[in-house]
Formats: structure tokens, C-alpha cells, sequence
């Protein structure tokens, strides 16, 4: 790990690396506008619905730097405060197409990431400062307030390398594009003004025209930080053939500063420009805050409006700046704490970079928070539309982000699945509908796999919050969810404890007879449900849980284990008089119900194991026979494995392409494939990728695991992909975030808030060190946890960085397990004791 700026630093960029790269900036539920590799704001999602490509027009930032009045040497010097454009980007019929193109800019640039912390580095010979941009957006776990704020920091670091004294200013320029989102809408009477604050000055955006129910109004403030000499402009001149920009351009490179032009513009701009002089070696930060405030989200459909969160807490972009300039040196403190921790940690640097990167699909369009704090969140985003409506059980069941980070919003996803999409006879509508009244009085149809898997994740967020009311309240729901499967005509009508039903899932089709994907949630959901009985007194449900579990698992050991892979026994049903109501989608899967099509057959699918590796994270233990469980994994390895892509053929969507490799969704090694298989089955899902990486970690292969990784994150370099934006059925896809699952699988960590136990891996396992520094999460607390291996035993520290820890038993796996009596650690405190073995 490097550091720079007291920044902590886990990946770089170059220019050449960076064409692609665009790193969120905004909070959870906010909508965000992205830091581009060469320090341009590019892709402004900041107007309830994504924009891939907006930016609204002139919006940029440039530097001036001149000798003082009377000094001797050197000329004005002007620049964007941008690297170079792209070779590949200098083409277009009407020229290139990149926003501002003809201002002058940086010689090289070079971004440092460390997510949500973006440094953008800019070097010219001809240019007598160096400048760093500073870019953020604060990101604490377990404080959805403090991660969920409408803004972006930016702080250009400037140092006088000349040996003279320097005028150096800078200036902040945006239009006033209130009324549109970048794809409907138009600005009207939009009005800029200047504001001055304790906290400091800038230009507070607005619309006098545009209707005050629109989802595109709102306002958007440009505030300079601290700073005596700012000048503004609250509009620029009305000319006509660049003559606006030029006229900024003349202004502003005369004397650093700027003058008032009138306007009439509805979409008028707004400028904020500091200026300070720097003596020879000086360096100053010149902090500007981008705030907005878009309250009226509309629903999924955009036809009813269901609100932000976020605007509740504040009344305009103004009110955003000024309380977040209020706090921002805490604000930043706590991110950078949460940041050292997880990157100085001694995690290998790709689940770092895997993990942290992928926490920025929280801040964008994919998710959102409704006017009353409820979280809910697309599957990704298409450029200019939310992609796969609903909370989508079936892929949120993948991610593993808001449980160890944010529990509460975890825990909200859970309230909502089961009490409003969950019918009185269990029946779990996979998508839930906004407002949330018409998901009670419209159920929708049942996915198996995401109903089966949020039991398991009741589970989950029961165990890891240790909040029996939550469980109490959800549990009536819950065990009609699990009941349901037994129905007749449903997924397991013989109560056998195997699937073989009408089974719709998270390959967008249903499957028909006993397969691995399914079985093994219907297996975790099994387990998790008798854990729960159990705890609330129902014994005989627990014993039936239990029954069914065992049979179900033996039964799939023996039938469908192929002695390489877990395969699919298909079972056609037949008729649709055979399968339940609510059980299959119209239109998208097997039309013939005899010989049915769309089916996994023998194929060795990457994700088969998906549910043990929740089951795994949760502390369920093993749902199948172990040894069968470390040789199929091993067996994705080995079939699914492309070394490269250049000979594959694909039907579908392409994620991996030319040299690249990658684990795709499916393979059929023994040559039997179906004519037609599911839809998906030769893509590249990073999702499934980290999801076998996890499981192998569990089964001891973390070399395997490492490698699947390393292999995902080479693909999203910055010139392939963006690094902050792991699509599958759109943009910033939430399956990716499975790639937190690697943080708790690589150090063991398993916290039980009912039994208040903290486990960890022993610092000595296979492929660990001693000592041995590691991030830890229980999405209400955080930290890190040191071991150091002695004579005596393992001396273990437990530091708690935020929340509240409550623990009575502190184990290492294999090593032992010592009583802390009954402990509530709060931040700022730790845990010291020796775990003898």
C-alpha cells in the first residue's frame, strides 16, 4: 500500500489505463456524477434516473497560474484541470466528441484509487504547479447517514514549483441543467445566485419554471470552501458560435478572476473562481463542494413519486453544502479510517480492490432510498433507464455488501420482502412494487432461488444483529414462505426435501426436476428455518425442517452427483395443469412443457454451489457431502475455466472477449449439452465468478480462489472497463457486490449477535500469516483484528473503530476459544486475549 496525501492508495492508473475509468461520486440513495481517469466529472446520475454519457455543457474546472503583479519570469498559463484526451476519442464527423474538447490541458495524468477515494495527478512541463485532485464522497460502514449525502468534494492541491511568487486560481464552472436529466426534460427559467456562508461562497442553482413536481427539478449549489479572494458569475455572456466560452475564457485568464455577465439563458451557467498567491514551494488546497437536492424519485414505472430519503433531511443543494462544510473534516476522517483499515489490512490485494471497488454500485442509480428511509434497488442500469425493477430477490441474494456493512439497510430489504411481498399463503413476489401498497394489493410471481434465499438471509441479519424483534415480527411470514414450497404443484410437493417443481430463478427462465443451483438454497433454507424454530420454541416445525434437510441432502448426494459436478435431473411437468399458480413467468421460458427447453441438463454451472456459500457465511456449515463440495469447485475450475475467449462462441452478451479469461456460467465437459440450454449459459458473470471464488475459499483452495479473482479485476483494468462499474444486465450490477463475501471468507470472521460469539481464522491457516492484521464487519460494527502466534498460544487484538461490539467468546478456527464474560466494547476500545491451542 502506498500512500499520498495521507490518502490511502490501492490501485493506479495511468492515462493510457484510464479511458474508461469513472468513479462514483455521490451517497447511498443520492444518485451520483463520476470522476473520470483524466479528472473530468463525466456521467452526471444525479436526477433520479442514470445518464451514462451526460454532462451538462461547459461544466468543468480550469487553472491559471500567473507571476504577482511586478514579479519577474515565466507567462499566464491557463489549463483544464484535465489530463490528456484519448487517441481513440480524437475522431467524429463533426470532431471529437468530448465534452470541452478544445480547452487546453495537463500533459499526462495519472488516477490513484482507493474507493470512494480518487486521486488525479497532473503533470505538464509548461505548467510551474503541480496539482492533485482530491475527490470523495463520504463512505462509513454501519452510518448510512454519513455515506448517504448528496455531494461530491473536490480539492485541487496545488504547489509553486516556480522560484517566484505565484498568482494561482482556479475556477469551477457549471450549467444550470435543472428541468432535464439528460434524457427528458428542458430547463425553464432556471436562476443562479451568489451565496455567502460562514463555511464560504459559491452559486446556489435553481429553476423558476420548471414544475416543482417534475422528477427533474430540484437545485444544485457550487460552493469554494474557506476562501477570502472568490469571485462569481452567475451567468455567461449570451453570444452565439463559441462566443460564450470564449468570453469565459478571456475573463477569466486575464486576471484569474471573474466579472458578472447578464443572461437570459433558461439554462444559464455558473462560475466560482478562487484566487491566492503561492510563494515559491507553497502548496494550498482549494476545496469546492458539488451539492444537489432532486426530491421526487419516481417509482419503478416513473409514474407515482415515492421520494428521496435524502431530501427529507435537507431543503436544498445550498443546505446540503453548508452542513456537510460543517463536518467535513470528521466526515473524512472516518472514511479514511474505514479505508486505511480495509486496504493496510494484510487481505490479498485483489479481494481488496474486488471488495472495495464494487461498494460503489451502493451510491449509484442502481440503488435508491424512498422518501420514508426504505432501501430498494434495481438489478443495474441500462445509460438512461433502471434495469430489472423490484429489489430482485434472486440476484440481491448474491450480494453480500449491506449485510456486513450497512446491516439496517439489509435488514430493511428483509422487513420488505416478507411483509409486503409475501402473500398470506407464503407466496414471495421476486420483484416488489412501488408505492409499497400496490405490492400487497398485486403479488406477483415467486422465484425459487430468491425466495429460498431470503430465509436464509433473515437468517443472516437475525443472527449477525442479534435482534430477535425482527425475528419475531418476520417469522409468521417466514415460515408460509417455507411452507409454501410444499403446496401441490409447487417446488416440493412431496415433501421430500428435494426440488423438483417448477422452479423459476436468477437464469431468467424455470427449471424443471432436481438440480444444484436450487437444491442447495431450498438445503440453506432448510437449515436456517430450523435454527430459527428452534429458538422461537416451534420444535416440531424445527424436527420437520430438519427431516427434510437430511433426506433432501442425501438424496442429491446420491442422485445428482455425477462424481465431477452436481448435474440437473430434468423433469418435464408435462402441462401447466401440474405446476402452482404464481410458479412460472409468462413468455421467457420452456414453451414445450414435454421435452422442455432452456434446461441445465448435465451442465456444470458456476454458481452450483451458491447456497452453501451463503450457507457458509452465515455459520450453517456444510449443506452436502463435503469431499463432493471441494471436487466441484474444483471442477468449475477445470471446465469453466476460459484461459481465453477468442475461440468461444457465445450466443448471448459478451463480458470477456479476445484474450481475456474468465469462468463462464456454464460448461457441458461430458459433451451433452442441450440443443437448447438456459439463456445465459456461455456469458461471464463476475457475480458467479466471486461467488466460486468464495466457496473455494471455504473449501481451503484460496490459491484457486485468488486466481479466479485476480482474473475478474484484470478484465476491469480502466482502458477494457471501468473499474467501478462490473456490468451484467446493466450498469454497476449488484450480483458483483458478492465480491464482499471474499473479506469474511479469507479471515474466517463469523459474529453471532444472539450468542454473542466472534470468530475468526487462525493467523497460521493455509495461506495465512503471523502476525496478521485484518478488516472486520458486522454491518453495526468495524474494525480490525490483529493475531500474533507466541509460545503461549495466539495473542489476539480486537480494536473496534466504529459501533458497538457485544461479545461474550472469542475463538480461532482449530485453535481454541476464550470467555470475555459478557462484553459491550464501544469505538475507540479493544479486546486483548491469548487463544491457547
Amino acid at each position: 500500500m502506498a500512500e499520498s496525501f495521507d490518502w490511502p492508495v490501492l490501485t493506479r492508473y495511468d492515462a493510457k489505463r484510464s479511458l474508461q475509468l469513472a468513479m462514483p461520486l455521490g451517497g447511498i440513495g443520492t444518485g451520483t456524477v463520476s470522476l473520470g481517469g483524466r479528472g473530468d466529472l463525466r456521467d452526471w446520475e444525479v436526477v433520479n434516473r442514470p445518464a451514462k454519457g451526460f454532462a451538462p455543457k461547459w461544466s468543468f474546472f480550469a487553472l491559471r497560474t500567473a507571476p504577482t503583479a511586478g514579479g519577474d519570469g515565466g507567462q499566464v498559463v491557463a489549463r483544464a484541470l484535465e489530463g490528456p484526451i484519448d487517441l481513440v476519442l480524437y475522431g467524429g464527423g463533426h470532431g471529437s466528441a468530448v465534452a470541452n474538447h478544445g480547452l487546453p490541458r495537463f500533459a499526462s495524468s495519472e488516477f490513484l484509487a482507493a474507493y470512494p477515494f480518487g486521486q488525479v495527478v497532473l503533470d505538464d512541463p509548461d505548467v510551474p504547479v503541480s496539482v492533485r485532485l482530491q475527490a470523495f464522497n463520504p463512505l462509513v460502514p454501519a452510518d448510512t447517514e454519513a455515506s448517504g449525502i448528496p455531494v461530491a468534494v473536490l480539492r485541487y492541491v496545488v504547489g509553486n514549483n516556480a522560484d517566484h511568487d505565484l498568482d494561482v486560481s482556479l475556477a469551477g464552472t457549471l450549467q444550470n441543467f435543472i428541468g432535464s436529466d439528460g434524457s427528458d426534460g428542458k430547463p425553464d427559467r432556471n436562476r443562479n445566485v451568489v451565496r455567502q456562508g460562514p463555511f464560504g461562497q459559491g452559486v446556489f442553482l435553481s429553476s423558476e419554471g420548471v414544475d416543482q413536481s417534475a422528477e427533474q427539478w430540484g437545485s444544485l449549489a457550487l460552493v469554494a470552501l474557506g476562501e477570502d479572494s472568490v469571485s462569481t458569475r452567475t451567468g455567461w455572456a449570451d453570444h452565439t458560435w463559441g462566443g460564450e466560452l470564449l468570453d469565459f475564457w478571456d475573463d477569466f485568464t486575464t486576471d484569474g478572476q471573474l466579472d458578472e455577465r447578464p443572461s437570459d439563458n433558461d439554462a444559464p451557467m455558473a462560475s466560482v473562481a478562487v484566487k491566492r498567491t503561492l510563494t515559491p514551494g507553497e502548496t494550498h488546497e482549494f476545496t469546492f463542494l458539488l451539492a444537489w437536492h432532486f426530491p421526487n424519485r419516481p417509482d419503478w414505472d416513473r409514474k407515482v413519486t415515492v421520494g428521496n430519503y435524502y431530501a427529507t433531511k435537507y431543503a436544498d443543494a445550498w443546505q446540503v453544502a453548508a452542513d456537510t462544510a460543517a463536518v467535513l473534516p470528521d466526515l473524512e476522517r472516518r472514511t479514511h479510517a474505514f479505508v486505511d483499515a480495509l486496504v493496510g489490512s494484510d487481505l490479498p490485494e485483489s479481494v481488496k480492490d474486488a471488495a472495495l471497488s464494487n461498494l460503489s454500485t451502493l451510491r449509484t442509480q442502481t440503488c435508491f432510498r424512498t422518501a420514508d428511509g426504505r432501501f430498494f434497488g434495481w438489478e443495474g442500469c441500462s445509460d438512461d433507464v433502471g434495469c430489472c425493477m423490484g429489489s430482485c430477490t434472486h440476484v440481491w441474494n448474491y450480494e453480500q455488501a449491506t449485510p456486513f456493512l450497512f446491516g439496517g439497510m439489509a435488514r430493511s430489504l428483509r422487513e420488505v420482502e416478507f411483509l409486503y411481498g409475501t402473500a398470506d399463503d407464503g407466496r414471495m413476489s421476486f420483484r416488489i412494487q412501488l408505492p409499497l401498497e400496490r405490492a400487497l394489493a398485486e403479488p406477483g410471481a415467486a422465484a425459487a432461488d430468491g425466495q429460498m434465499g431470503c430465509l436464509v438471509k433473515l437468517y443472516r441479519e437475525w443472527r449477525l444483529s442479534g435482534d430477535d424483534e425482527l425475528l419475531r415480527t418476520l417469522w409468521p411470514k417466514a415460515r408460509k414462505a417455507l411452507e409454501f414450497a410444499w403446496i401441490q404443484g409447487g417446488w416440493d410437493a412431496d415433501r421430500d426435501g428435494v426440488m423438483e417443481g417448477s422452479q423459476h430463478n436468477t437464469m431468467d427462465v424455470e427449471y424443471f426436476g432436481p438440480n444444484p443451483e436450487i437444491g442447495a438454497w431450498y438445503l440453506a433454507a432448510l437449515r436456517a428455518c430450523e435454527e430459527m424454530a428452534r429458538y422461537l420454541g416451534e420444535e416440531d416445525f424445527a424436527a420437520t425442517c430438519r427431516d427434510l434437510f437430511q433426506r433432501g441432502s442425501e438424496w442429491i448426494d446420491q442422485h445428482l452427483w455425477n462424481g465431477d459436478y452436481y448435474r440437473h435431473e430434468i423433469r418435464p411437468p408435462g402441462s401447466e395443469d401440474a405446476i402452482a399458480p404464481g410458479l412460472r413467468l409468462a413468455g421467457i421460458g420452456a414453451k414445450d412443457l414435454v421435452e422442455p427447453e432452456l434446461q441445465i441438463g448435465d451442465g456444470c454451472l458456476a454458481d452450483q454451489l451458491v447456497g452453501q456459500k451463503l450457507a457458509h457465511l452465515c455459520g450453517l456449515g456444510h449443506l452436502l457431502d463435503p469431499a463432493h463440495i471441494r471436487t466441484t469447485f474444483a471442477s468449475i475450475l477445470r471446465h469453466n475455466r476460459r484461459d481465453t475467449m477468442a475461440g468461444h462462441f457465445n450466443p448471448m452478451r459478451s463480458y470477456a472477449l479476445g484474450d481475456e479469461s474468465g469462468l463462464v456460467v456454464a460448461s457441458y465437459p461430458r459433451g451433452n449439452r442441450p440443443a437448447r440450454p438456459f439463456p445465459y449459459f456461455d456469458e461471464v458473470w463476475t457475480g458467479l465468478e466471486y461467488t466460486a471464488a468464495v466457496g473455494m475459499i471455504f473449501e481451503g483452495m484460496r490459491s484457486e480462489a485468488l486466481g479466479v479473482v485476480e482474473t475478474v479485476r484484470s478484465r476491469f483494468d480502466g482502458r477494457r472497463r471501468n473499474p467501478f462499474d462490473e456490468a451484467e444486465c446493466g450498469h454497476h450490477y449488484v450480483r458483483a457486490m458478492a465480491s464482499w463475501g471474499l473479506v469474511p471468507a479469507w479471515t474466517g470472521f463469523a459474529y453471532d449477535g444472539v450468542d454473542r460469539t466472534l470468530r475468526f481464522a487462525a493467523a497460521d491457516a493455509e495461506g495465512g500469516l503471523s502476525p496478521v492484521r485484518w478488516f472486520w464487519s458486522n454491518g453495526d460494527a468495524w474494525g480490525t483484528v490483529d493475531q500474533r502466534r507466541g509460545e503461549a498460544g495466539v495473542d489476539v487484538t480486537v480494536h473496534v473503530i466504529e459501533g458497538t461490539l457485544r461479545v461474550r467468546e472469542l475463538s480461532l478456527a482449530g485453535v481454541g476459544a476464550v470467555d470475555l464474560g459478557d462484553r459491550e466494547v464501544g469505538a475507540g476500545e479493544q479486546i486483548e486475549a491469548l487463544v491457547r491451542g
